[in-house]
């Protein structure tokens, strides 16, 4: 009986030591074992959150595309940690770095010194900061865009589809990059009205915040008002505010007389889905000014992936290769053909943007 009794508990002390190395070897947390390979990625959200319909769902559209491609599922190898407040920036970084993902996006330019600081304190772990430069920092990629560049080709739409001569660009809050989308969409609504022999109007407004629907309704509400028929929103979440304004106005109105808003970052047709006065289904979006940050966020994943992450280097995308680019929206065939012929003007160098 000692020598039986003797052998089962060896034999279970075995399988207990075997089954602790089971679970040692799985992780506690879901998707440890993924996080810790050089092909994870994480993406912060600034404030606006994940489902902003503009800027951070971009960003995240590029990283479900490199998850879907590595068979990668969420919180194994790819996530976000969303952001309720400027205070959530910092601990979301640590947070991402000791769950152990490898590559970590910042997506807006206030996250420059959260970015700045994690890279100091993870010097192995690679960080991107979207839409602002980071300097002196090997471990650093800075990614920005030519927005001017495509906002141009908004401000063009807008000349050749307003019926009131008088448009309008409402921002959020007021900083060097949204003043890029600003200085273009004024010098191209100018060169197109020019081209047009009219003399078209630009109306400006900043909200102060990318948050506040409610001012951005109530601006909006201004410009429609003083006969802008078309308003371009550079204003993040905001934004929405701009397009409630548009529907509830068309919705007393014919189609033919509507007001239209130019969308940003994302293709925002959706947003300008509506019935008419009389019933119709119509839409009001004219077009949508894009940002590529899908197309940044996953070539950036990619290249880690392949340990060829570019810290230290400054990336710049532009209307060339479509790192920014214009939808065809609702724009008239004339309207798109002078779109088309002023992205290549762009593009060989005879049109210069302003960035301010």
């Amino acid at each position: 009986m000692g020598r039986k009794f003797t052998k089962f508990l060896s034999l279970g002390f075995l399988m207990a030591s075997f089954t602790l190395v089971l679970n040692a070897c799985s992780g506690k947390k879901q998707g440890t074992s993924s996080q810790n390979k050089k092909d994870s990625i994480a993406l912060i959200t600034d404030s606006n959150g994940i489902n902003d319909q503009s800027f951070n769902q971009a960003a995240w559209a590029g990283f479900k595309d490199y998850g879907k491609e590595h068979n990668f599922k969420q919180g194994k190898g790819y996530q976000y940690f969303q952001s309720s407040s400027a205070t959530d920036y910092t601990p979301n970084f640590n947070q991402a770095a000791k769950s152990g993902y490898q590559t970590i996006f910042g997506i807006g330019y206030m996250l420059k010194d959260s970015v700045k600081a994690a890279a100091k304190k993870n010097p192995k772990k690679n960080f991107v900061i979207v839409d602002d430069v980071i300097t002196g920092q090997k471990n650093v990629a800075s990614v920005t865009f030519k927005s001017n560049e495509s906002s141009y080709l908004g401000g063009v739409a807008a000349a050749y589809s307003t019926k009131t001569n008088k448009v309008g660009f409402i921002g959020g809050a007021k900083s060097a990059i949204i003043d890029t989308f600003e200085a273009g969409f004024k010098q191209g609504v100018k060169d197109a009205a020019k081209a047009q022999h009219k003399k078209i109007n630009v109306s400006v407004q900043y909200i102060g915040n990318f948050t506040s629907n409610d001012k951005a309704k109530s601006i909006a509400q201004s410009m429609y008002a003083n006969k802008c028929d078309v308003v371009f929103q550079a204003a993040g979440s905001a934004g929405s505010g701009v397009f409630q304004e548009a529907k509830a106005l068309n919705q007393t109105k014919p189609e033919s007389n509507k007001v239209w808003v130019i969308g940003v970052d994302v293709d925002q047709k959706n947003l300008g889905n509506y019935k008419t006065k009389d019933g119709k289904k119509a839409n009001f979006t004219l077009t949508s000014v894009l940002k590529g940050l899908n197309v940044a966020t996953k070539s950036l994943a990619d290249d880690a992936a392949k340990g060829k992450f570019p810290g230290g280097k400054h990336l710049v995308y532009s209307l060339k290769g479509n790192g920014v680019s214009i939808t065809k929206g609702n724009l008239t065939p004339k309207a798109w053909l002078a779109v088309e012929k002023a992205k290549q003007q762009i593009v060989s160098g005879k049109i210069t943007v302003a960035q301010n």
